[in-house]
């Protein structure tokens, strides 16, 4: 997954004084995107695709593929893992920053500032002033990071995930924003 635009990944979370919404980061600061949230959007995009198609079997095959939804049942057939930078990309920030910083640094603080940027939004009142208290600020990662996941699934269904995930050009928070813009790019790997 290639962002195309800055993303926001939310976390849930705010930073009192300093971010309205923050990026969901691993522990080194690395940002990703779960993979649950990604099977949700997949989700949605796939029940929007096979009406589309006018698919007599959709509610089947999402029952199916996704399980239950809402019901932790374990019977959908398709797994995700969460998207993340790739090991080599991590080893070498990991590596350079250290490299540059004193022992004392905190590297995961630099890491989340080398791949995301703060974004501030405000409401305009009718006379094109800003609205008192609707300052809010979040944080987003960097457009041109890319993103890698492991998405398995049964034999028959890889040609309708290959055909849905090309139709997903939006994700993440604000998309109505232009933020969230992405491209997708799959790799068969046989087991």
């Amino acid at each position: 997954m290639e962002l195309i635009s800055d993303v926001i990944f939310g976390n849930g979370m705010s930073v009192p004084g300093a971010e309205d919404t923050s990026v969901l980061c691993d522990e080194q600061g690395f940002p990703y995107y779960k993979g649950s949230t990604f099977k949700g959007v997949l989700r949605e995009e796939t029940e929007r695709y096979l009406e589309w198609i006018g698919d007599s079997e959709a509610k089947n095959k999402i029952e199916k593929m996704f399980g239950m939804g809402g019901n932790d049942n374990k019977t959908e057939q398709i797994y995700f893992s969460d998207f993340k930078l790739s090991p080599y990309v991590k080893e070498k920030m990991i590596t350079e920053i250290t490299r540059m910083e004193n022992e004392t640094a905190d590297i995961a603080e630099i890491i989340k500032e080398c791949l995301t940027n703060l974004r501030t939004f405000t409401s305009i009142s009718k006379d094109g002033v800003a609205k008192k208290g609707s300052l809010r600020i979040a944080r987003c990662v960097n457009k041109g990071v890319s993103f890698y996941s492991d998405i398995v699934c049964e034999q028959e269904q890889e040609q309708l995930i290959k055909d849905v995930i090309k139709t997903i050009k939006w994700i993440g928070t604000k998309r109505n924003r232009g933020f969230g813009r992405v491209k997708f790019s799959i790799e068969e790997v046989s087991e």
